[in-house]
């Protein structure tokens, strides 16, 4: 039987400007959808129990979102049964415990929500990838389910989506594979039940290849969790596995090793205080972070930045509830500005700014600053 499978919203490759060293816009398409660390994802789950009424709905009604610009009320069938939730709440939890700098917490307001996973039968399985989630709005699923999760061998495919929310790529369109496809065999395969794709779907998700730069590492993991499971005579090389490529569906070595380089414990010490007026450098290697507090003493308009010759991703979260909460972010990668945040700061509250370092490209100080 075919294997269902994650498809991805087919979105072009990230552009730069001209002039670009390699090193340089490498360390920009590997970046550019990872999230700073020390960040707290929060998810909302539509309900199935809201599904089940068709009058006198409310907005609160999680089945339901208003349509832009209209007043009216949408039905959505993204609700999922407490059984789904469950396999998708334990496969957060696993890769929350392998200690990655990234949290995961369950909100029940759609609006405080970066990951909104819906649980609609037919329309596949997939999710955003990383950061690519900000850009959703917030009447959308960031997420789905197509099918059932509970059923024997598909605990692996909560596992699989929460990797692309972290920011992974599908692990088979790694350049490094060495995989030569059948391609008219993979186009018959795909086209017919469960998955029933087009061309251009299985082209994007199974037979292009993704920048070097973008995925984990330089060797290939047939073993990854993000690695597709292909039946026999899909694959001619590497010749042992024409017969079939069949990962175990659990987070490998590889996946463990490449998240908790991108997103590495956060402990003590606390984050250096970031004084207004004071600028603050920035001693980082590429990919490296900096966190900072600031503890405002007047509540107004501040500014947010970074100086000097860099490509950062600078973003301030504002603690609520003892965790920090997403309050602006901008990405400066590839461009000749620095990132510069306005965001209002209230006396007496506590925030943080966390910048992390695609790269340097000339000699001299880069500074991060509040005024």
């Amino acid at each position: 039987m075919t294997a269902r499978y994650c498809s991805l919203a087919q979105q072009s490759a990230p552009e730069f400007g001209p002039g670009l060293t390699a090193e340089r816009r490498g360390a920009l398409v590997g970046g550019s959808r990872m999230w700073v660390n020390g960040t707290v994802l929060h998810y909302y789950f539509f309900d199935a129990e809201d599904t089940k009424s068709t009058e006198n709905t409310a907005v609160t009604d999680a089945s339901v979102i208003p349509v832009p610009g209209t007043g009216e009320l949408r039905r959505v069938p993204w609700g999922g049964a407490k059984e789904q939730q469950d396999v998708v709440r334990e496969c957060f939890g696993e890769w929350q415990g392998l200690g990655i700098g990234v949290n995961f917490a369950e909100v029940g307001d759609r609006s405080e929500a970066e990951l909104r996973i819906g649980f609609q039968p037919g329309d596949g399985s997939w999710s955003a990838v990383g950061r690519d989630a900000l850009t959703v709005g917030l009447s959308d699923r960031t997420m789905n389910f197509g099918w059932d999760l509970t059923a024997p061998g598909q605990r692996g495919t909560a596992l699989h989506e929460i990797g692309h929310a972290l920011g992974l790529l599908h692990e088979h369109q790694s350049p490094f594979a060495g995989i030569h496809w059948d391609d008219e065999a993979v186009y018959a395969e795909l086209a017919g039940p469960p998955n029933f794709w087009s061309r251009d779907r299985t082209r994007f998700n199974i037979l292009r290849k993704l920048d070097p730069d973008e995925v984990n590492g330089s060797v290939w993991d047939p073993q990854s969790v993000m690695e597709f499971p292909f039946a026999s005579g899909l694959i001619l090389e590497p010749e042992e596995y024409r017969t079939g490529l069949h990962p175990n569906g659990s987070l490998s070595p590889s996946d463990k090793e490449f998240v908790l380089r991108w997103y590495p414990p956060v402990g003590p010490p606390g984050p250096a205080e970031l004084v207004p007026f004071r600028s603050a450098p920035l001693r980082l290697g590429p990919g490296e972070q900096a966190d900072f507090a600031i503890e405002p003493t007047q509540t107004r308009e501040y500014a947010v930045g970074t100086f000097g010759d860099s490509d950062t991703v600078v973003v301030v979260f504002e603690e609520r509830d003892g965790e920090p909460r997403f309050l602006a972010g901008q990405d400066d990668g590839g461009t000749p500005r620095n990132a510069t945040l306005k965001v209002r700061l209230v006396k007496g509250r506590r925030y943080f700014v966390r910048v992390r370092l695609y790269s340097t490209w000339r000699s001299g100080d880069t500074a991060v600053m509040c005024w």
